[in-house]
């Protein structure tokens, strides 16, 4: 979707500079270690997919998003999801009491979930579609405007790149934010970084983006 949380390539936010691992720690807070294990933890119900939970996110108004820090979002996108899928009312996450009796859910095995983390969940299907494009093709990123979740960035819409890699069969994000766990061809696409930014980018680069094949037009 068209949000805040697309600032690739957007003007108004400076270079980015990112500190070393080493110097940044993984949680700021005591707060923020709890809502990343909040947030972990109410997946495992198995009530959404990792989608749902970006579009949960990306879905705030821009001030919100930005405002907010990193887990600050995480959390405002885990509230969103428990009132939508039925396990809190708004008036419950508000005052922090539960008003109602709790629904039927599987809890998840505690027991297991660190072997789970481990293993991941796989996003590789089996396809006998052909891909449509093949190594070194030209295409052409389409111009959507999507409403709902999609991985394509803005600053790669409408530009031109080369097909120089072909991933396989992969889940598509914006489907599988619906429920549909289907899947499409990505790639990987190489752009020249005056085709992203223009001619007044100071170096020349070359940009390698993973797209799904809906996302992209032949040349």
């Amino acid at each position: 979707m068209n949000g805040a949380h697309d600032l690739g390539g957007k003007h108004g936010f400076g270079s980015v500079n990112p500190k070393r691992e080493s110097e940044e720690p993984v949680f700021h807070c005591e707060w923020e270690r709890r809502a990343f294990a909040l947030t972990l933890a109410c997946g495992f119900l198995g009530r959404w997919n990792i989608d749902e939970a970006r579009h949960a996110r990306e879905s705030q108004s821009p001030l919100q998003y930005l405002s907010n820090t990193y887990y600050e979002n995480w959390l405002t996108g885990l509230e969103t999801l428990l009132v939508a899928k039925g396990l809190l009312s708004k008036e419950e996450l508000k005052t922090g009491k539960r008003q109602s009796a709790i629904g039927d859910y599987s809890a998840p095995d505690v027991t297991k979930v660190k072997e789970i983390l481990a293993a991941g969940t796989p996003s590789r299907l089996k396809d006998s579609r052909a891909p449509i494009f093949q190594l070194g093709d030209e295409v052409r990123v389409s111009k959507c405007q999507p409403l709902s979740h999609t991985r394509v960035p803005g600053y790669t819409r409408g530009c031109v790149g080369t097909i120089a890699r072909l991933h396989g069969f992969y889940v598509f994000p914006d489907e599988n934010v619906r429920g549909n766990s289907q899947g499409e061809t990505l790639y990987s696409v190489q752009f020249k970084s005056d085709e992203l930014w223009g001619i007044t980018t100071h170096v020349s680069a070359s940009v390698y983006v993973d797209l799904w094949e809906p996302y992209l037009q032949p040349v």
